[in-house]
């Protein structure tokens, strides 16, 4: 079996992130539930958009922000995902090809416009996200290259992906392709409301596919239709290989062969929680890939996190290098 010339491969939407503060009356003004996550249409999206505070843009989407806070942490990534060819798709692959990671999927023609994903923060840190998905729907199963999904150590799936039909033979491809060439699968659930809305496929893809799963308490939750944070955990535990479950200020615990690691979480100021799991799964990921123990590996996670919702914005502004190195 040929060595992995990646540690990650991202599989996502690409999406182009617009971040602005608001107030909590700005929300409300426009019934949008705070800390929530809803797709909206063309229309809303242009609508909203005009009306929301300045902002800063930048290339996003869940599984993007992890490659990109992966790479920042020194791991070989890659990352697939659909824009379309415009402006904005311009600014995504730039984007993220200058931060070190490969992106080789070619841009859509002719089909709906790259993505947008306005985020608005409250004063409290809560992020309300509001997802025009555009040309990240035309994702599927002819855009996994099973060659570029080869090469990686670890294929990092995003649940908010499954969303689009297409989508879900997409993973089911790149899963097949990881565990063919003897590489491991990765999926973040991303949304307890993506769960619920495709938990039996969701249930499906953790048991029959995924080795590492990455989950915040409510998506886990949800997945197994739990109150009950213990139960849910022992049913992940008994799906995957390596369950890692986030519990914001209380740190995160994982799950693996009969073994279970409690990682605090590292003290900081919430500013923004943006890309919170997002960062924890790049740093878990990134450290995994150097063949570090679990609790290291969570080390690193809750070290990406802390810096990420320390300021406006998914990626670091610090040297995470750096950080995990102290």
């Amino acid at each position: 079996m040929t060595a992995p010339t990646l540690d990650l491969l991202g599989i996502g939407n690409a999406i182009v992130d617009v971040l602005a503060p608001a107030e909590d009356g700005f929300l409300a003004a426009r019934g949008l539930a705070k800390g929530g996550m809803r797709l909206v249409s063309t229309e809303e999206a242009e609508a909203l958009y005009a009306a929301m505070p300045p902002g800063v843009e930048s290339s996003g989407g869940s599984a993007a922000n992890t490659c990109a806070v992966a790479a920042a942490l020194g791991a070989r990534v890659g990352f697939l995902g659909k824009v379309a060819k415009d402006q904005l798709g311009e600014v995504f692959a730039h984007d993220i090809r200058a931060i070190g990671v490969h992106f080789p999927t070619p841009p859509l023609e002719g089909g709906a416009p790259t993505a947008r994903c306005l985020i608005l923060v409250t004063p409290d840190g809560q992020r309300t996200m509001n997802t025009y998905l555009g040309a990240c729907v035309a994702f599927g199963e002819a855009d996994v290259d099973a060659a570029e999904v080869a090469r990686a150590r670890v294929v990092y799936l995003e649940g908010y992906l499954f969303d689009p039909p297409a989508a879900q033979a997409a993973f089911r491809a790149a899963a097949r392709a990881a565990h063919a060439a003897g590489r491991q699968v990765a999926l973040t659930l991303s949304d307890p409301f993506c769960v619920g809305r495709h938990r039996a496929a969701f249930r499906a893809f953790v048991a029959e596919e995924t080795d590492i799963l990455f989950a915040n308490e409510a998506e886990i939750l949800s997945l197994y239709e739990t109150d009950d944070f213990e139960q849910a955990a022992a049913l992940a535990a008994k799906d995957v290989t390596i369950a890692v479950l986030t519990r914001s200020e209380r740190g995160s615990v994982i799950l693996a062969g009969g073994e279970r690691h409690v990682v605090a979480a590292q003290p900081t100021k919430v500013v923004d929680t943006t890309g919170a799991g997002d960062a924890y799964a790049a740093g878990f990921l990134a450290a995994h890939a150097r063949g570090l123990p679990l609790p290291e590996c969570g080390r690193w996670g809750s070290i990406a996190a802390a810096e990420v919702i320390s300021h406006y914005g998914a990626r670091p502004q610090a040297d995470v290098k750096e950080l995990v190195a102290r």
